[in-house]
């Protein structure tokens, strides 16, 4: 995709270019994996042991808590996906020594979620086998491409996302109905039955009619709907929206400054320096169907804040 520079009305195209090696590439990405990917770095260069010997290339934790692997190719003609999958595999079988290095980068009181770790695969481009092959494979797998323009222009698109919301290796502890995997950490996993058992029907009718305008802002399919604790949260890469099904109305924070936001209906709050649930600083409201337009038109700003 060509880029053009406008410069007193006229354009000129900036040149495409290239990272020096693979490490270039990676330690541009650890420095601003927040802003990039939405995630917290934890650790560079993991290492997995003598047994299963690698090193994960970044490790990190999503805005829900989510564990995250990240691996970089300068080239899209390595086969970084098996690898990918490989640690994928040894951090579900390795919960602690991740746990400890989280607390250790972030702070002991840090919440991590094992329900669905997340791999995420970074290069210059994928072939339709490849995301063929994600696809059937059903982990939770996210392949972004990039393009690097002249020093400093970086162009990032998430062009697969598929989500497997069901972890891998749990048994059920003797006796009991809790899930435990071979190491004893509780795993619970969070879906929309169970943010919508108890709810009034009205709050029902609220939420699909916005789940579908959300799911919309895509024609892709990648935008992906993740059921945790407390809220729903929906992300392209980021999160860019978290909602709360309550009695009757939708509670929804969005990932976009306040003072960015164009909210000519004044339905959105600062709430930066306010106790909430999601990882916005922007608190909106959904009452009824004749706010939907109003509300998704701020739903909408915060998506294009991930494209």
């Amino acid at each position: 995709m060509p880029l053009y520079q406008i410069e007193k009305q006229l354009v000129s195209q900036v040149k495409p270019s290239s990272f020096k090696n693979e490490r270039e590439l990676q330690k541009l990405f650890e420095a601003n994996l927040g802003e990039l990917l939405g995630v917290r770095f934890v650790a560079s260069e993991f290492t997995t042991g003598d047994r299963q010997r690698g090193r994960i290339d970044s490790l990190g934790i999503d805005q829900d808590g989510t564990p995250v692997i990240v691996e970089y190719k300068k080239s899209g003609k390595d086969n970084v996906i098996n690898q990918g999958l490989f640690y994928l595999d040894w951090l579900v079988d390795h919960k602690g020594d991740f746990t400890l290095a989280a607390q250790d980068k972030l702070g002991k009181d840090i919440e991590i979620d094992w329900s669905s770790p997340r791999l995420i695969v970074v290069a210059e481009s994928f072939s339709e086998y490849d995301k063929y092959a994600v696809n059937r494979i059903g982990a939770n797998i996210q392949l972004w491409t990039y393009r690097r323009y002249g020093e400093d222009f970086l162009f990032l698109e998430s062009i697969f996302a598929a989500t497997n919301q069901k972890p891998p290796k749990k048994e059920k502890a003797p006796g009991t109905d809790i899930e435990h995997d071979h190491e004893g950490i509780e795993e619970v996993v969070y879906t929309l039955d169970d943010h919508l058992q108890g709810k009034p029907n009205d709050a029902k009718i609220l939420f699909d009619a916005l789940r579908e305008k959300v799911f919309a802002l895509n024609a892709e399919g990648d935008i992906i709907e993740k059921p945790n604790k407390i809220y729903v949260s929906y992300k392209h890469g980021k999160n860019f929206c978290e909602l709360q099904i309550q009695s009757n109305s939708l509670k929804m924070w969005l990932d976009i400054p306040y003072e960015e936001l164009d909210d000519p209906n004044k339905l959105g709050r600062d709430v930066t320096k306010i106790g909430h649930h999601g990882t916005g600083a922007v608190e909106t409201k959904l009452s009824s169907l004749s706010e939907l337009d109003a509300v998704m038109y701020l739903i909408e700003q915060s998506y294009k804040q991930t494209v």
